[in-house]
């Protein structure tokens, strides 16, 4: 049986908003196992990027708790949080969060050299390679289409040799043909490397390749 990496109990989110409370999340149970793959779906404003933020330590909830790995996150301060995300946890982000000023394989370097990685050129390389950008890898950012930079934050992210991954709106801002290359990748690099996944989308597409997917709306998961 797989153990849960991910606990989420009667998890709450609220803000204020021109002098009133508005309501995110409002109750949300969730257990994800080991290795399983997991899409959270729903329209946009459904409270799906809320949901991920906290799940990654990102952001505190205003009532409930989140354990990762057997560890309460909402009881941790923002630098123990930090710790567990810089050990376990990987992200591909819809605006791909790329540094500007660094190469594609400095930026794919970036998560193995903060955890003192010594391989962490050959292992981006190998990357980088894998995602068909081993002609391009001393380019930057503003030299790149979307699709490939894209792939520069999906090698970053698994470059970190994380075992938890998240990503929010992986092919939000690609057109479908590359998304649909995007999510093949994506997937593949995960079922060699038996990382969980979490993946925000409102693209049916993507909730197909998930071992099961749960469907927000109005910030309570309806299904």
């Amino acid at each position: 049986m797989k153990r849960n990496i991910i606990e989420a109990v009667r998890l709450e989110k609220k803000i204020s908003l021109h002098e009133r409370e508005l309501s995110i999340l409002k109750g949300i149970d969730l257990d994800i196992k080991r290795s399983e793959s997991l899409a959270i779906l729903g329209v946009s404003g459904s409270g799906k990027t809320t949901l991920l933020s906290l799940l990654a330590g990102l952001d505190v909830p205003t009532s409930g708790n989140i354990w990762v790995y057997g560890s309460e996150i909402t009881a941790m301060s923002e630098e123990d949080r930090a710790a567990i995300r810089l050990k376990h946890i990987g992200f591909v982000f819809q605006t791909f969060q790329l540094l500007n000023n660094l190469s594609a394989l400095e930026n794919v370097m970036l998560p193995s050299e903060l955890v003192g990685d010594k391989n962490s050129e050959e292992r981006a390389m190998d990357l980088l390679a894998r995602v068909g950008l081993d002609r391009r890898i001393h380019h930057q950012p503003n030299q790149l289409s979307g699709g490939e930079q894209q792939r520069v934050a999906i090698a970053r992210a698994f470059a970190s040799s994380a075992d938890l991954l998240f990503a929010d709106e992986p092919t939000g801002n690609l057109d479908s043909g590359t998304g649909e290359k995007i999510i093949e990748l994506m997937f593949d690099l995960n079922r060699e490397r038996g990382t969980t996944l979490v993946l925000v989308t409102h693209d049916k597409r993507l909730s197909q390749y998930c071992d099961r997917s749960v469907i927000l709306d109005s910030g309570i998961i309806v299904s």
